[in-house]
């Protein structure tokens, strides 16, 4: 063979079609322009670790593309509009009733549109879903510490996500204008009342006029479908790119450090699961809105002022703020000429902004305490940080109190009880309920931490009794595997703040001395009660204690039953003798 005839493989540029395609060409002179291609490879290749729990973030994701999907069907039909018709449709029980546009479109949504029913209650059970997944998701943040440094500003973006996706459910399911939304509505227009001075003032211009008004429903519409989605999306694009550029979280384990991840890349591993995730949430949707019915307008009837709804509830997540307003005592105070309604102010508008303002100030709150400024990658186990896992119990509790308290009227019917009697029951089971549970909870997360050093030290329960020379009898006990043991050990020590001298060396106080003390009682009462895992020390003699008792077992001239079972060697075939 000649050399002319053989191919040089050695070049320093890439072969290429001696002619490109139609749509390779575009692609190329796209890529040129943007570089879509090197940003693509870079992060199609990037890559994600794998847990379930992970996947609670995608589930709100996902049910937020079904609520943009069923919406835009819903807006081809729904009519913002209170002005009044009278009902000439499907539905029987409502003919001849006047009504606003906007409730007789969710009538005619509902029975004359084909599919229409099915897709409201979609969108109905989406926006259920999307808000629950994000509280689950926010909650495993919390109590894995995925909100330490770099990550504050995404767990505040996740917070504000959760207010956004409330309201943007109030205001959804405030617009078909019928007599359990309108009640709501008459709800929030106290609450908007309560507020001192400019309380009216706002209510006249969110009305239009006086409640009801005839502005209301197009208002919230275009809030609905067009603002808070629009927040609601650059918020997600924010919150996932932050996720990309500071890298996700992982469980500790064998070859998991803060500087890597060990997992799965985007292409092709994960573009396939989160596709097929997409399919099972939409079908748990269309599943959930074609046999669960929820939100049976027609039931209730159009909006009448002069009425109200007879055990009538919000949606789920609406039932806090719903509870404190039920169980607040009747205050009320003059100042300056101008009423101060404190049993709507505190409830509606006061507590759950102090209470979303202490969730979300808590990984500040942390840091500080620890004076932690490093980035923090690996994820902890709930029970190795007791404090946090414990005020997440109790607020769980408090959220779980008031929620009963929004119902209380429903169960006094149902269970015949005193109505009175539940609403005086909640308002002191709420300060006394939620500490009972942040103790419990914290001392229940304390002994996990000391079984954990049981078993590193000693090794696992193997449930095998073992009769010593002097006729005694004790529990075999096994030493965990190496994969075992690095992820129980894979923690951070807590160190107690000690703050210096509140005053220097000529006697005059500190200028910090204050808050330095407040950060050490914090300090201890935080970590002061946990449990350290052991030191390298510590293990090495119980190790060195083991493998000394299995010599002396060794040496014995018969082998004790059992001893077969210690771990250090194959187990095939072997049993326990039968008892005699």
């Amino acid at each position: 063979m000649s050399t002319s005839s053989v191919a040089n493989t050695n070049g320093k540029t890439p072969a290429t079609a001696s002619k490109q395609s139609r749509g390779a060409r575009v692609v190329g002179w796209a890529d040129e322009r943007l570089g879509l291609a090197t940003a693509a490879k870079k992060n199609l290749r990037k890559v994600f670790p794998d847990h379930w729990s992970f996947m609670l973030g995608e589930i709100a994701l996902w049910s937020f593309v079904v609520l943009l999907i069923t919406g835009v069907f819903l807006t081809l039909w729904f009519r913002p509009s209170m002005a009044e018709v009278q009902y000439f449709g499907t539905y029987e029980q409502l003919r001849g009733l006047h009504m606003s546009e906007a409730f007789k479109s969710t009538v005619d949504i509902s029975f004359d549109v084909r599919g229409g029913l099915m897709v409201r209650q979609m969108h109905h059970w989406a926006a259920m879903l999307f808000i629950a997944s994000m509280l689950v998701h926010m909650m495993r943040v919390f109590l894995t510490g995925a909100f330490r440094k770099p990550r504050e500003i995404n767990w505040i973006i996740g917070g504000l996500l959760i207010l956004l996706g409330i309201v943007e459910g109030f205001s959804g399911y405030s617009l078909p204008d019928d007599l359990l939304s309108g009640t709501g509505l008459r709800i929030a227009d106290g609450m908007v009342k309560a507020t001192p001075v400019l309380g009216s003032y706002m209510s006249f211009f969110m009305f239009g006029g006086e409640f009801p008004g005839d502005a209301i429903i197009a208002r919230l519409y275009m809030a609905h479908i067009l603002l808070i989605p629009a927040l609601i999306l650059a918020l997600i694009a924010a919150h996932m790119l932050l996720l990309v550029y500071h890298k996700h979280t992982q469980w500790p384990g064998p070859g998991r450090t803060e500087e890597n991840v060990v997992g799965y890349p985007m292409l092709p591993v994960y573009m396939a699961k989160a596709g097929g995730f997409f399919f099972i949430v939409f079908g748990w949707c269309a599943f959930m809105g074609g046999l669960m019915t929820i939100n049976p307008v027609w039931k209730y009837g159009p909006y009448d002022p002069t009425k109200v709804t007879a055990g009538s509830q919000p949606d789920w997540y609406m039932g806090i703020a719903e509870g404190m307003l039920r169980i607040m005592p009747p205050l009320e105070t003059y100042w300056f000429d101008t009423t101060w309604t404190w049993s709507v102010l505190l409830p509606g508008m006061v507590a759950p902004i102090a209470l979303l303002s202490m969730v979300l100030a808590w990984p500040f709150l942390e840091a500080w305490v620890t004076g932690d400024k490093r980035e923090h990658h690996l994820l902890q186990r709930p029970r190795n940080a007791p404090t946090r896992t414990a005020f997440l119990s109790a607020m769980i509790t408090l959220y779980g109190l008031l929620w009963i308290g929004g119902g209380n009227d429903v169960l006094a019917v149902v269970f015949d009880l005193n109505l009175n009697h539940i609403t005086w029951f909640l308002r002191f089971a709420i300060f006394i309920i939620p500490p009972i549970v942040f103790i419990i909870t914290k001392r229940w997360c304390i002994s996990l931490q000391r079984h954990d050093n049981e078993v590193l030290l000693h090794g696992y329960e193997t449930g095998i009794i073992m009769r010593g020379a002097d006729g005694g009898h004790a529990e075999r006990h096994l030493p965990i595997d190496e994969a075992k043991a690095y992820t129980l050990t894979a923690r951070d020590r807590d160190e107690i703040y000690d703050p210096e001298s509140d005053v220097d060396a000529n006697g005059v106080a500190a200028p910090d001395s204050r808050s330095s003390r407040l950060r050490a009682k914090l300090s201890r009462a935080m970590f002061a009660d946990n449990v350290q895992k052991p030191t390298a020390a510590e293990i090495e003699e119980a190790h060195h204690h083991a493998e000394h008792e299995h010599e002396l077992e060794a040496g014995l001239d018969h082998a004790a039953d059992g001893h077969q079972f210690d771990g250090r060697h194959s187990v095939e075939g072997e049993e326990l003798r039968p008892k005699h």
